[in-house]
């Protein structure tokens, strides 16, 4: 990544500055400078803006932000399963069915028994096989093979390990945990790779089940020796991360933002008759604020039936009009409530 899909500059004051592509590492960082304050196991996440020079396409552009949420000081399985189900619930959180997506695991541990079976036991190797399979579905099943065969040596050796990759495998003691917690879409996939060389044991990927949106969402996997890099000693960690265009492509591909109001939109929006109300608009909406209600002003220049018709577009769920500062009138945008005209602390009560 740092060679490939960094951006690095040279600024005004002569330094050389490289736009962030990825927390994990600066949060092992973090944890590793603190880890005499803190208590272990520690849960923390963070939403970043990051930067990736790469060609922009569907669900990855240059400059995205990321929830990421890791686990410091776990080595126990439970909190594999507990990263994995957190995952889970959020895309339940936003409405998602367990049809619409699959849970995708592998481990970093047993792929590197499972190379060994083929008497391939260098690390560098395994690195190279594993950076490769990462992109294995970006390309056809005989440039996967070709490729291969230039790292394994021998044609039919990479035939073998391919064919032996898509195998089925019983389920693992991380899957058939995920079931007991009632998780029921996660199966074991040896193509799963994960790019980073920092991934130690777990990895996991959460594909759209879409055929219109047939790409992963988020990823993750344990990264037991990346605090070391930094500090003496190892802290365990495991976490994954979120983007916010796959987020919302994969959204929009299920039908789970129509209807939705989004997290910025005012409940009330105030329609002055004209620009000669716009500052006492501006004082009733501060007494609405000042009780706690999210309000906008609308100070544009349409007329008031643009303005009404734009506020329901926003996701407001009242607007409020007025003849002057004393006689206002509320009105439901998505109800058939009647319009209910009063002072401010009378308009409140009607307000949920």
């Amino acid at each position: 990544m740092v060679n490939e899909q960094t951006y690095t500059f040279t600024d005004r004051g002569d330094r050389e500055v490289t736009l962030r592509p990825e927390m994990t590492p600066t949060v092992a960082r973090m944890v590793a400078g603190k880890r005499r304050d803190l208590t272990f196991p520690v849960r923390w996440y963070s939403i970043p803006n990051l930067f990736r020079y790469e060609r922009p396409q569907r669900g990855r552009l240059r400059e995205h932000w990321q929830l990421n949420c890791d686990m410091f000081g776990a080595d126990d399985i439970s909190a594999d399963v507990e990263m994995i189900a957190l995952a889970y619930n959020v895309l339940k959180a936003f409405g998602a069915k367990d049809s619409d997506f699959e849970i995708r695991i592998n481990d970093r541990r047993e792929m590197s028994s499972f190379y060994a079976t083929f008497g391939i036991e260098d690390q560098n190797t395994i690195t190279e096989i594993t950076r490769l399979t990462d992109r294995k579905n970006k390309m056809s099943a005989d440039e996967y093979i070709k490729q291969l065969s230039e790292i394994v040596g021998s044609h039919e050796n990479a035939r073998t390990i391919a064919e032996a990759l898509v195998a089925p495998v019983p389920d693992t003691a991380i899957v058939i945990a995920l079931k007991e917690l009632g998780i029921q879409n996660s199966t074991i996939d040896r193509t799963i790779a994960r790019g980073f060389d920092y991934y130690t044991g777990t990895i996991f990927e959460i594909f759209d089940t879409s055929p219109d949106n047939n790409r992963s969402l988020l990823g993750g996997g344990r990264y037991d020796n990346l605090a070391s890099l930094f500090e003496g000693d190892s802290v365990s960690g495991i976490g994954f991360g979120m983007g916010d265009v796959t987020m919302r492509d994969f959204l929009e591909t299920h039908g789970l933002l129509e209807g939705k109001v989004p997290a910025t939109s005012p409940t009330v929006i105030v329609i002055p008759n004209d620009a000669t109300q716009n500052l006492d608009a501006q004082k009733v909406a501060q007494e609405f604020r000042d009780a706690g209600v999210k309000i906008a002003v609308d100070i544009s220049d349409r007329k008031s039936d643009k303005k009404k018709s734009s506020a329901e577009k926003t996701g407001a769920k009242y607007i409020l009009t007025f003849a002057d500062s004393n006689t206002l009138t509320l009105r439901a945008l998505k109800s058939k409530a009647t319009d209910v005209t009063g002072t401010v602390d009378e308009l409140l009560k009607h307000i949920s």
